[in-house]
């Protein structure tokens, strides 16, 4: 592990938002997974601080109309990434937050167990700017010093039929040329 990036499994670069949502992995589990969600809240409006609220358990529900449909929901990623690049973190990559729900990748159920979740802030269909995409790069290289990650996918990848973020406006292949890792796994091109 990097020390010079890392403590305890929270980047040292990252804003810390302490998130109660999160819990151990199971004995043994091997970090291998990172999952690129979406979110904002109310939908379609960003630069908030509606989702670290939602993350912390701190949300007014009565705020938005929207938030009733959500009351009551307990939440958290590993990361989030604003619209304009910052990187918020919210548990520790060492421990499980509860971003995935149902899901499988590779033959595993429960990518909660070894996946790191990350959200950038955006909608499905809506274009993601460019301050976010080279942030989840450096994220992800970060990650690479701690995990041994073998797979970025989607939300939408490891739930399909649940779920569809970070959807069809993420440019995975400018994801993968930035990175240029041919050992991990990206989503196929549609």
């Amino acid at each position: 592990m990097s020390t010079d990036l890392w403590q305890q499994g929270w980047l040292r670069t990252a804003r810390h938002v302490p998130s109660p949502n999160f819990g151990p992995r199971p004995a043994g589990s091997v970090i291998d997974l990172a999952v690129v969600h979406s979110i904002s809240l109310p939908p379609g409006v960003y630069g908030g601080d509606e989702i670290e609220r939602l993350f912390t358990n701190t949300l007014d529900w009565s705020a938005h109309p929207y938030f009733e449909q959500i009351r009551g929901t307990e939440v958290s990623a590993h990361f989030v990434i604003r619209r304009n690049g910052e990187v918020l973190q919210f548990v520790s990559v060492l421990d499980r937050a509860w971003h995935a729900g149902r899901s499988t990748w590779a033959g595993r159920d429960n990518c909660n167990d070894y996946s790191v979740g990350i959200e950038l802030e955006g909608l499905e269909d809506t274009p993601f700017d460019p301050p976010q995409y080279a942030a989840l790069a450096t994220l992800l290289r970060a990650l690479r010093t701690l995990c041994p990650l073998r797979g970025v996918m989607g939300h939408e990848h490891i739930a399909p039929g649940r779920k569809r973020d970070p959807g069809q406006a993420f440019e995975w292949p400018l994801l993968q040329a930035d990175l240029t890792w041919h050992d991990v796994a990206f989503p196929a091109s549609t």
